[in-house]
């Protein structure tokens, strides 16, 4: 399975123009939030206000890109220092108080309009993973290396708003086929408006509701 050859030329750069605008628009509307959100951190728990995390980024069968992902921080600081990168798991002791209602408001992620800007994102696509996970998942759960080819890593996606947060490898393995979905979704313009406009749509819900994780 191989995403690259299915995305048309109408949907790359339409794609590409909706990041760069809809990024411009998203922190011009919520820039008023982040010294709000800064300090709120500040007050919760020692630390940075911002995290940043490797993650792998676009692929091809030959490379893949890492980049530095930003968020607003939810968890302890050095929250991994001695344990190293682990699964989230429900009701997260490293995870703040205001950092479960950033997760589960979605404000945490804020941030990675700057990652959009620098191209290293888009606002919708599959969920850019660690490498510490990545050798892992890539070994154990077939096409999962393919799910990012010719694909930027997005902000919000079919799967996250379908799942949410992994705790385990079958989170994984159950997201790789919507993040293949998601793939080929975007063969014509069409589909891929129809699939931008509902994943959208979920998202809104889920950060308005607190739904997140």
């Amino acid at each position: 399975m191989n995403n690259i050859n299915h995305i048309s030329a109408a949907t790359y750069y339409s794609k590409y123009l909706t990041d760069i605008i809809f990024s411009c628009i998203g922190l011009l509307l919520t820039l008023p939030l982040f010294p709000l959100i800064a300090l709120a951190i500040k007050f919760n728990s020692r630390g940075p206000v911002f995290f940043q995390q490797p993650r792998i980024g676009e692929a091809t069968p030959d490379h893949a890109v890492i980049f530095k992902m930003i968020k607003f921080r939810t968890m302890k600081n050095d929250a991994e220092k001695k344990s190293g990168a682990i699964w989230a798991s429900t009701k997260d002791p490293r995870v703040t108080t205001i950092g479960s209602f950033l997760r589960k408001t979605r404000l945490d992620e804020l941030p990675q309009f700057i990652n959009v800007l620098k191209g290293e994102m888009s606002i919708i696509g599959p969920r850019p993973e660690r490498p510490g996970f990545y050798q892992e998942l890539e070994r154990n759960i077939p096409f999962f290396a393919e799910r990012t080819y010719g694909v930027k890593p997005g902000i919000t996606g079919l799967a996250q708003v379908t799942q949410g947060y992994d705790t385990c490898i079958d989170d994984v393995r159950n997201k790789v086929a919507l993040d293949h979905s998601y793939g080929l979704a975007l063969s014509s313009f069409t589909s891929w408006v129809r699939m931008d406009f509902n994943i959208t749509i979920k998202t809104l819900i889920t950060m308005l509701m607190g739904r997140g994780k």
